[in-house]
C-alpha cells in the first residue's frame, strides 16, 4: 500500500483513537533503531501523530542515570592505551557531529592537524575533553559489554532449493508513527505498525513473516543458503553476502517490525537446552545444528524481524547509527538515550572470557535493539572468522566514561 497519498486522510481519521493504537503498539516502541544507516532509498512515511481531544499522560521516560564527574587518572589504563589508533573512527564522528556548536572548533583543529602519534592525540583529548563515568540510576557503576560483527553469508540474487532464505528490504504496509508532535519530550521514539481495515495495529511478528502473512513479495534482496545465519544478520544489523556470482553484497539495516528484541540464548538457558557459559552465538548455532527440528521454535522467540537496504560496495565499514562507517576495535554500540551518538567514550573491561584488561578509547557511533541502559555497550569487533570469534564469546563487566568538550559539556548532541 502506498501511504503518500493518504497520509491527510490518515490522520484525520484515527485522530480519535491513536492513543489506543498507541497502548497496542507500545510494546514496540524504541528510543532509536538497533542499526539505522544514513544511506536510504525512498522509504515507508513518517505520520505524525495528529493532536488528541482530551490530553493524556505520556509514556515514561527512562530513569536518569548519572554523568559523575571524573578525572582522566580514574580511568583505568588511559596511559596504556594507543589513543592515535582512534583518530580516524573521531574524524569520522566528527564528520558528523562538526555542524554543533560545540564540535565546530575541535572538529575543525582536529581536521588540520596530520595524524597524530599516541602521545600528541592523548594531550588532544585532555586538553579539549573532559571524562565523565556513567553510573545507572541505581548508583551502580558496573554494567555490561557484548560484542558484535559484520558477518559473511553466501547467497544468490535468484532463490533455489539451496539459496531459499530471503533477506527482505522495508514493506510497503509498515507505518512508522512518530510520537514528537504529541510529546515533544519523546523526540526520536516511534510507533510501528500496519492499518487493519480502519485499525492500527502491531505489524507482523517474526512468526506471522515468516509463514508468509507480510506482504513482501518482490522485496527479497537476495536469498541466502542458511536460516540460522540469517537470524544471526539481523542481530548483527549488518553484513556481507558473498554471491554465487563471485561478486559481494553489503547490506545493512533499514527498518525493524517494532516488536521489542528478545534474546534466544536466554530462552535456550531458561528451559535448560544450554548452561549460561556456552549460550554464546557459537552455542546457540551448535544448538541449532543438532536440533534442526526445533530452530522455527527458537528462532521465533524473538519477535523483532529486520529489514534490510542494499548498501553502497565501497564502504570501509558497515554503517552505524550514527550514518558513518563503523572502525573494528574502535567503534562501539551504546544506548542513547543515555549516551550521545558521536562522542567519545573510554570502556574499561577484559577480553573475551578472560581476566586480561581491554581498556581502550572508542566512539560512540552505534546503537542496537539489545542495548539497554546507561552501563551498557556493544563492541564493534569487525570483519571475519576472527572478530566473529571475539563477538561470540564476548560478555564482561564494563565501566564507561563519556568524553565531552569542555567549552560546553552541557550541549552534548543528541
Amino acid at each position: 500500500m502506498n501511504f503518500s497519498g493518504s497520509l491527510a486522510g490518515i490522520q484525520t481519521v484515527f485522530s480519535r483513537w491513536i492513543l489506543a493504537a498507541a497502548l497496542v503498539l507500545a510494546a514496540g516502541c524504541e528510543t532509536l533503531p538497533p542499526k539505522p544507516v544514513v544511506v536510504t532509498p525512498p522509504a515507508p512515511p513518517v505520520a505524525p501523530a495528529p493532536p488528541l481531544a482530551e490530553p493524556v499522560k505520556p509514556p515514561a521516560l527512562p530513569a536518569e542515570p548519572s554523568m559523575q564527574p571524573a578525572n582522566w587518572e580514574d580511568l583505568p589504563g588511559w596511559r596504556d592505551d594507543n589513543p592515535a589508533e582512534a583518530w580516524g573512527a573521531f574524524l569520522t564522528s566528527c564528520g558528523a557531529l562538526k555542524a554543533k556548536n560545540a564540535w565546530r572548533d575541535l572538529c575543525a583543529v582536529a581536521a588540520r592537524m596530520t595524524p597524530p602519534d599516541r602521545e600528541t592525540a592523548r594531550r588532544f583529548f585532555q586538553e579539549n575533553f573532559a571524562p565523565h563515568q556513567m553510573i545507572d540510576p541505581e548508583g551502580q557503576a558496573t554494567g555490561l559489554i557484548t560484542g558484535y560483527y559484520e558477518p559473511l553469508l553466501r547467497g544468490s540474487r535468484q532463490p533455489s532449493r539451496h539459496y531459499r532464505f530471503p533477506v527482505y528490504g522495508v514493506p510497503d504496509d509498515l507505518l512508522v508513527i512518530d510520537l514528537t508532535e504529541l510529546y515533544p519530550d519523546l523526540k526520536g521514539m516511534r510507533l510501528r505498525g500496519r492499518i487493519e481495515g480502519r485499525r492500527v495495529v502491531p505489524y507482523y511478528d517474526r512468526a506471522q513473516i515468516e509463514d508468509g502473512k507480510a506482504v513482501l513479495r518482490g522485496k527479497e534482496l537476495v536469498w541466502v543458503d542458511d536460516a540460522i545465519e540469517l537470524f544471526f544478520l539481523q542481530i548483527q544489523g549488518s553484513g556481507r553476502v558473498q554471491l554465487d556470482d563471485g561478486s559481494t553484497l553489503r547490506v545493512g539495516y533499514a527498518d525493524q517490525n517494532g516488536h521489542p528484541y528478545r534474546s534466544i540464548g536466554r530462552w535456550l538457558v531458561e528451559r535448560g537446552e544450554l548452561p549460561l557459559e556456552k549460550a554464546s552465538m557459537q552455542g546457540i548455532q551448535t544448538w541449532a545444528r543438532q536440533n534442526p527440528g526445533r530452530l522455527t521454535e527458537m528462532l521465533n522467540h524473538n519477535a523483532s524481524y529486520v529489514f534490510f537496504r542494499e548498501l553502497p560496495a565501497d564502504l570501509t565499514g558497515p554503517l552505524g547509527a550514527l550514518g558513518v562507517p563503523l572502525t573494528a576495535r574502535r567503534s562501539v554500540a551504546i544506548d542513547p538515550r543515555f549516551v550521545p551518538l558521536g562522542v567519545p567514550v573510554f570502556v574499561a573491561t577484559t577480553w573475551p572470557n578472560a581476566a586480561k584488561p581491554l581498556n581502550r578509547l572508542m566512539m560512540a557511533q552505534d546503537t542496537g535493539g539489545a542495548i539497554r541502559g546507561p552501563v551498557r555497550a556493544d563492541y564493534f569487533w569487525g570483519f571475519g572468522k576472527e572478530a566473529a570469534r571475539e563477538a561470540g564469546r564476548m560478555r564482561q563487566p564494563l565501566r564507561m566514561w563519556v568524553l565531552l568538550p569542555k567549552e560546553d559539556p552541557i550541549g552534548i548532541p543528541q
